[in-house]
């Protein structure tokens, strides 16, 4: 069968390819997932398909039909075409064998996946188009260099910067919320990177303050069931609670001490401690729903130094702060028995024994 296709004839690296426009509902028909796992992975022409990815990609199409995005799928195919020009611009139809493609998916496996498992679920999804760049099929050695090509330079974006960026994520839009309303979070939060650089000015990354956010609110009921303003109230009145008793904190925002300093001689600001606070802050206000904001005042107690020995096999390990489950649970347990709250079970197991005692 004859397959014929809008399309803009191309040169890149001395090669001509075409970019053409396709119905989301003829990738599955076009595209075939071979399982590369029975190949060693020299011989290999495409990585294994991570089946775990394909539901969450899916989901994400149909979650968001209105406003879903992929960049071109790229592909090279083993058969003859004809590129028919309609213009001197590059503009035209390619057209091909369908049975002698033979296409090997270069990039957007995953997508192609995820797109055909959608359409499955509606197939409406279907009738909307998607980019796709087709090269012709040299060797295997050259479908290999063009996948390393292809993914070279590719970087995943920081966590901040997703957070940031993304606005269909509400505890997203909370913590933005919350970094400009809480005085002691305004100019202090890195919306970029991760892990802070030695000499930022800031004290905290987007990324932990979301996370501790998570943590607060998520333990309070049900976040679908709170609306963004009552998510924000919430975590202004806890966060503003907690600043109040965390004095190194309020001493950068002051100008009295150097954020670097603080970074370097004390944990009070990194996001393990934000974590535990966030997830303290669940249970306190559950247990003590009346006077929560008095029993944080305790928090000025705490010796928030990297030379406590308190925090030795909690959050530090071997001289450096870590921030695995296992120590996230223990620097939240110690807090909690800071505060006087109850420990359950797990949280207890987690301290060291002279700790628990």
């Amino acid at each position: 069968m004859r397959v014929s296709f809008p399309a803009m004839q191309g040169v890149i690296g001395q090669r001509t390819y075409y970019s053409c426009l396709m119905k989301l509902n003829a990738i599955p028909k076009m595209f075939t997932f071979r399982d590369w796992a029975e190949f060693t992975p020299e011989d290999r022409e495409q990585r294994i398909l991570n089946k775990k990815r394909i539901p969450e990609i899916a989901k994400y199409i149909l979650d968001n039909e209105d406003g879903y995005l992929f960049s071109s799928i790229t592909a090279s195919y083993k058969c003859e075409v004809k590129f028919v020009p309609i213009d001197d611009n590059g503009l035209g139809t390619l057209e091909m064998e369908f049975e002698d493609a033979n296409f090997v998916i270069n990039d957007g496996q995953h997508r192609c996946a995820a797109i055909a498992h959608a359409i499955k679920e509606n197939p409406s999804v279907g009738e909307e188009t998607i980019s796709v760049l087709l090269f012709p099929y040299e060797s295997r050695e050259r479908v290999q260099q063009m996948f390393s090509d292809l993914n070279r330079f590719v970087v995943k974006t920081s966590k901040s910067l997703d957070i940031l960026f993304d606005k269909r994520d509400a505890m997203a839009t909370v913590t933005l919320d919350v970094c400009e309303k809480v005085p002691v979070f305004k100019g202090m939060v890195d919306k970029d990177a991760v892990s802070l650089p030695v000499r930022s000015p800031k004290l905290f990354s987007l990324a932990a303050l979301y996370d501790a956010n998570d943590e607060l609110l998520k333990h309070l009921g049900n976040k679908e069931e709170l609306s963004h303003n009552e998510m924000v109230r919430v975590a202004m009145d806890y966060w503003s609670a907690v600043a109040k008793a965390m004095l190194d904190w309020n001493r950068v925002r002051n100008g009295d001490l150097r954020s670097l300093d603080l970074r370097q001689e004390s944990i009070s600001s990194h996001a393990i401690v934000l974590r535990a606070l966030g997830a303290i802050g669940a249970d306190l206000m559950k247990e003590d729903p009346t006077g929560w904001k008095a029993r944080l005042l305790d928090l000025t107690s705490v010796d928030w130094s990297k030379k406590n020995k308190d925090w030795e096999n909690v959050c530090i390990i071997a001289n450096s702060v870590v921030s695995n489950r296992q120590a996230r649970l223990a620097t939240k347990a110690y807090l909690k028995k800071h505060l006087g709250l109850t420990l359950n079970e797990a949280e207890l197991r987690t301290l060291p024994t002279a700790e628990v005692s």
